[in-house]
């Protein structure tokens, strides 16, 4: 079981981030903040699809002012994302429940002062949102565009709040690559108990950003680091929760629905397994009780895997074995296996949800 590092508690909305709550799961709209109806219509889709946090564009003062309304009426808690405009900030405070700045961009500290009192008096916390390709002149110079650059940009930006006594943050170090965003988080984890935001900024399309961020925040996750992420995609914003969702439960943290084991193809397989696979995914796709299933193509690794599954199935040339853990329950005609299998899931669904 991973042991996740302890960090301080803080709340965006009714979400509690760190201190062992859930890995909350974040994502960003892409309509125009001011188009309220659009915005609202994707934070719905986002909500639907299992996120629990949201971040809005807020470039000008027509997306800040639009904010009281979507929070009226959003599902989700709001995260405004602001840029180098701190009045912005302060019109923003006043509707969501978490401001995400670069306190660096903001300004001068008379400003970033402001700021934190907009927060302070609505409790709400701000992250301290670093980027790779947007450091500070002094570090830029000093480091580049390193994980040691960020690591001493967000200090900086850390210690700017500890000054003016605010401590209701949260911290993202986000490089467009596996390596620079695992080192920068590794780095600073250490240096301070403020929960992080996992993420890896301008990762792609589907394909390439799955690959980065399973590798950058897996790798992160299995060393206990993180408590909210979001999987950053050039595409459906429903997709970035699925991998998100995806992720947490091949490292182990997100106990969720079927575990779906089967093998790769290769000259033994005696079946259809690719269809039969799809079949399995479509026909449990609606199952949230977590278990361990195994389909696989032959006998060969099939009774070795099903020691460790809740039920298997293996194909064998016109017939094969139903198991569950790991003895042999039926032998059937090929065409017979799938309905056999799912009823058999259906059995182990119930026993969990009635031993609950």
């Amino acid at each position: 079981m991973i042991k996740r590092v302890k960090t301080k508690r803080i709340y965006v909305g009714d979400v509690p981030i760190g201190d062992g709550a859930p890995i909350a799961l974040q994502s960003m709209t892409f309509s125009k903040t001011a188009d309220v109806e659009g915005t609202l219509e994707q934070i719905t889709k986002l909500h639907f699809a299992g996120a629990n946090i949201v971040r809005l564009a807020v470039p000008n003062e027509e997306a800040a002012l639009a904010l009281a309304e979507i929070k009226k009426r959003s599902p989700l808690p709001l995260v405004a994302d602001i840029h180098f405009n701190y009045r912005l900030a302060l019109i923003a405070a006043e509707s969501v429940d978490c401001i995400r700045i670069n306190p660096g961009n903001i300004g001068s500290k008379d400003r970033i002062k402001e700021v934190v009192k907009a927060c302070n008096q609505r409790n709400i916390p701000i992250r301290i949102g670093v980027n790779s390709g947007s450091l500070e002149k002094q570090f830029e110079n000093k480091y580049g565009q390193s994980p040691k650059g960020m690591v001493e940009s967000a200090q900086y930006n850390i210690k700017l709040l500890e000054d003016l006594d605010f401590t209701n943050l949260k911290v993202s170090l986000k490089a467009s690559d596996v390596q620079r965003t695992v080192e920068a988080y590794t780095l600073l984890r250490p240096l301070n108990s403020y929960p992080f935001h996992l993420g890896v900024t301008e990762a792609g399309t589907l394909f390439h950003s799955t690959i980065k961020s399973s590798i950058a925040l897996g790798s992160l996750f299995l060393q206990g680091i993180g408590d909210t992420m979001r999987v950053s995609i050039t595409g459906e914003l429903e997709k970035e929760i699925e991998v998100a969702r995806a992720i947490l439960k091949d490292v182990g943290i997100l106990k969720d629905g079927l575990n779906i084991i089967s093998c790769p193809t290769c000259g033994r397989i005696e079946a259809d397994l690719v269809s039969a696979v799809k079949e399995v995914e479509k026909r449990t796709k609606h199952i949230k009780t977590p278990l361990n299933v195994s389909v696989m193509g032959c006998v060969v690794n099939a009774l070795g895997e099903a020691k460790n599954a809740d039920v298997a199935i293996a194909f064998g040339k016109g017939s094969g074995l139903i198991i569950k853990k790991g003895e042999i329950i039926a032998r059937l005609k090929t065409n017979e296996l799938l309905d056999r299998f799912m009823q058999e899931i259906d059995i182990e669904v119930d026993k969990v949800k009635n031993d609950g």
